[in-house]
């Protein structure tokens, strides 16, 4: 059997650079090239000891985590034992997950014939599992399963920082209540330019049964205004509610909104809760979110403690 030591060190040497580089980004600490090129030569050129008899002492588990350790100082250097805690458990969990993710890969590519060639059985009359994987199936492997893993953690971590601004919206019309997960968008600042009222946009289906049956489907394919016109002189119970406000998309024209006059809205967000009644409550003909994470867009004056105490007091 031939063993090529220097592809071996060139492929271990990329392997720890990317895995010192991704924990760097878990734990947010940046990484100078200096600092992880010399980590990732340390753990290189501790694989290669392995070909020498001599130094099969240093093979234990000791050694290795101590070896962790020095790589991990060498990389982010020392500032506290509790960041150094933390870049230590980042990095041996996301060496576990990309072991993980390749021998899991590994064992749904393998046939049936191949899963009983690998199984041994010992003199105690057990058996173990022989697992053989090929050098270039992980080299190839291993980069896509921590892109994957990249990907799954930023996409969790969005969708924390997302929750942390989605509320319960309820808006009560005439004995008509309707409830949604709203998000309060800091950059949402429309209102009735006349009244100065803000907007809250909810999605028109919400209120479908309540609306015009001839609405339904066409809030995203006429004007609001045409559509408020086709409505006059027809029996409709909350015709007087109706308002037009005027707004401008993003690159798109002025153009008009349907809004919905209501009783009372209250919005919870995290512990608080707040209650507005000078609001107008926008349909909006489309989806807002695709996930169905929220179907309401908040103002964010109306989640103003000063707004929500005199809103208290005037009901």
């Amino acid at each position: 059997m031939v063993v090529y030591i220097d592809l071996i060190f060139a492929a271990n040497l990329l392997i720890d650079g990317m895995l010192l580089w991704l924990t760097g980004w878990l734990v947010k600490l940046r990484i100078s090239w200096w600092r992880l090129s010399l980590s990732a030569l340390v753990g290189a050129l501790y694989v290669v000891m392995m070909f020498v008899p001599e130094l099969s002492f240093l093979y234990t588990f000791l050694i290795k985590f101590g070896l962790s350790v020095i790589m991990l100082w060498i990389a982010f250097g020392y500032r506290s034992l509790q960041n150094y805690l933390r870049c230590l458990g980042a990095f041996y969990m996301i060496n576990f997950a990309a072991a993980g993710g390749i021998v899991g890969v590994h064992y749904l590519l393998e046939s049936s014939g191949e899963i009983w060639n690998g199984i041994m059985f010992t003199a105690a009359g057990g058996h173990a599992y022989r697992l053989k994987i090929g050098f270039w199936f992980v080299m190839i492997l291993l980069p896509l399963v921590l892109i994957g893993f990249k990907a799954v953690h930023t996409s969790r971590v969005k969708r924390e920082q997302l929750e942390s601004y989605i509320g319960e919206v309820t808006v009560r019309i005439e004995g008509i209540t309707v409830s949604c997960p709203g998000l309060m968008d800091t950059g949402n600042r429309l209102s009735d330019p006349l009244t100065r009222i803000p907007v809250m946009v909810m999605e028109s289906a919400l209120w479908e049964e309540h609306l015009p049956a001839s609405w339904k489907g066409r809030l995203t394919q006429m004007s609001a205004d045409r559509l408020l016109l086709e409505t006059d002189g027809q029996s409709f119970a909350w015709q007087d509610r109706m308002r037009l406000v005027p707004y401008r998309g993003v690159n798109r024209g002025a153009s008009f909104m349907l809004a919905l006059k209501p009783d009372h809205v209250m919005i919870k967000l995290g512990e608080d809760i707040f209650h507005c009644q000078r609001v107008l409550i926008g349909l909006d003909g489309g989806t807002l979110s695709g996930d169905g994470a929220y179907k309401a867009i908040i103002h964010p004056d109306l989640v103003q403690k000063e707004g929500a105490t005199e809103a208290a007091v005037l009901s």
